[in-house]
């Protein structure tokens, strides 16, 4: 008998669909910020984003690291929406299988975590999680850096052999992979790296690899 496992849930284009509308949004939201606070063209700026977010795996990041920029400050200004419900793309039936699966469930995401509550809101599936875990409380150390999965792991307590962490970014199931923990990827990647233990079209499809990654 297996104990209980816990469950860690990315967030953006794993639960629901942030690609058509909430990720453009952001990205313009990170450009403005790098050109009022940088004092760059549009061009410069949007260059300078895509360059922090290629080598720190978060733009926040190479703007703390090159300019002092005050994260809790960056991370309000860039996550603000005005009418995110009408942004948001998402399965209704995500929460009736959410509901069925067996042990813990959090939410550990990139994005900030007053973001992360509002989106979980919407979609109306907040409670079925223990805690959701955003970039505020992994110090500012993103996926798929190791330093933000073992402060998730040592403040959460949790065991890493009986995690089982779900993704739309294979690069941050390496880190996890590494650590111990079951890897699931979600998407129409066409890739499938060796770390990936288990590949899903759709978070939907879970209820059906439940027996492989509990077996």
């Amino acid at each position: 008998m297996h104990s209980d496992p816990v469950w860690l849930f990315d967030l953006d284009n794993t639960l629901h669909n942030a690609s058509p509308h909430i990720f453009p949004h952001i990205n313009r939201s990170m450009t403005a910020y790098l050109e009022q606070h940088l004092a760059l063209s549009r061009e410069e700026a949007n260059t300078l984003r895509m360059q922090y977010w290629h080598r720190y795996g978060a733009t926040l990041l190479g703007l703390m690291r090159h300019h002092g920029t005050d994260p809790r400050h960056f991370l309000v200004e860039t996550h603000r929406f005005e009418r995110l419900h009408e942004m948001m793309v998402f399965d209704r039936a995500l929460r009736g299988m959410l509901r069925k699966l067996p042990g813990r469930r959090f939410v550990f995401s990139n994005a900030p975590r007053h973001y992360a509550l509002a989106v979980l809101d919407i979609m109306g599936i907040l409670d079925l999680f223990e805690d959701v875990i955003g970039i505020e409380d992994l110090d500012y150390h993103p996926k798929p850096g190791i330093r933000g999965y073992r402060k998730l792991l040592s403040s959460r307590r949790l065991n890493p052999t009986r995690c089982i962490m779900l993704e739309d970014s294979a690069v941050n199931l390496r880190t996890a992979k590494r650590l111990g923990m079951r890897t699931v990827l979600v998407g129409r990647n066409l890739r499938t790296p060796a770390y990936v233990d288990v590949k899903l079209a759709s978070i939907l499809d879970l209820r059906r690899a439940l027996g492989r990654l509990l077996g």
